[in-house]
């Protein structure tokens, strides 16, 4: 059994700072062929989107939506 399952991260990873705050935008390539989406924040904290994306690019714009939309805050959980 293969257990080195090579991750594809997409060129698109990048970190995104609004007002200050600075999260990552990680996005990798699922087992089932679609982009996902996570972001992690200055404590670690992840936040994965459910659904899978069809392109790297569409997983980006969600996260820069997200942000434009909600707020860099709700990407931001506590610090533990």
């Amino acid at each position: 059994m293969e257990d080195d399952f090579e991750i594809e991260m997409s060129p698109l990873c990048q970190g995104l700072t609004v007002d200050g705050k600075t999260v990552k935008v990680d996005i990798y390539r699922g087992d089932t062929g679609g982009w996902i989406l996570e972001v992690v924040d200055e404590f670690n904290n992840s936040t994965v989107w459910d659904d899978e994306f069809d392109t790297d690019a569409a997983a980006l714009d969600e996260a820069k939506a997200t942000i434009r939309d909600e707020g860099i805050d709700s990407l931001i959980g506590i610090e533990s």
